[in-house]
């Protein structure tokens, strides 16, 4: 006889976002619902309203977890050269994407066509990406642990890494769709060259 296991409230609601985010790597958000997520976990539409208040609750609690899963993956790693740390990170990133293609484009999406609560979870999303280029020591200065080279935390220096950033996003999703013959190590490696290239410009604070 099979011992059936009772999970608590948080664990069984847990398990029910990750069964959202597993629908999310192959539907948009749009496409999300509760009668979906209650076929995929098998349970009713009643159980999961007593979890997720409505649609839009589900939403956010769905993405919220999404992003929260790209920030751990793509965590660098705590040893190596620095160049290749980023290029491990970004090629979790990739992966990331590749793996989850509609459900983090519809994300994207979302953000930059006004829903306010896909904005706020992707914004936070990003600045935890970036601000991983940024170690604070004292007065703000520090060694980034990624490039290996001192790094001064200016405005100037964070509005160049998020440009960075969100070129690569472009980037990825461009070569998602169509690789147009660039291999994935070659698209790391000119993603992971460009950081540097970006930073290279950025006036030294007065």
């Amino acid at each position: 006889m099979t011992t059936r296991v009772r999970m608590t409230p948080d664990e069984r609601r847990e398990q029910l976002l990750a069964h959202g985010v597993r629908l999310l790597s192959t539907h948009s958000v749009d496409e999300l619902s509760i009668d979906m997520l209650a076929e995929e976990a098998g349970i009713s539409r009643g159980l999961l309203y007593h979890y997720f208040g409505n649609k839009q609750d589900f939403h956010r609690a769905v993405v919220r977890k999404a992003a929260d899963d790209l920030i751990g993956v793509t965590a660098p790693p705590a040893t190596g050269e620095p160049l290749e740390r980023l290029a491990a990170s970004l090629e979790a990133y990739v992966d990331y994407v590749v793996a989850n293609y509609e459900g983090y484009s519809s994300l994207v999406r979302g953000a930059a066509g006004g829903n306010a609560d896909l904005r706020r979870i992707y914004e936070e999303a990003r600045g935890a990406l970036t601000d991983r280029i940024f170690v604070a020591a004292g007065d703000g200065d520090g060694v980034d642990p990624v490039l290996g080279v001192t790094l001064v935390d200016t405005p100037a220096s964070r509005l160049m890494v998020r440009g960075w950033s969100a070129m690569t996003e472009d980037v990825v999703l461009a070569w998602v769709r169509d690789p147009a013959g660039v291999s994935k190590p070659d698209l790391l490696l000119m993603l992971a060259a460009a950081l540097p290239g970006a930073l290279s410009g950025v006036p030294a604070p007065d």
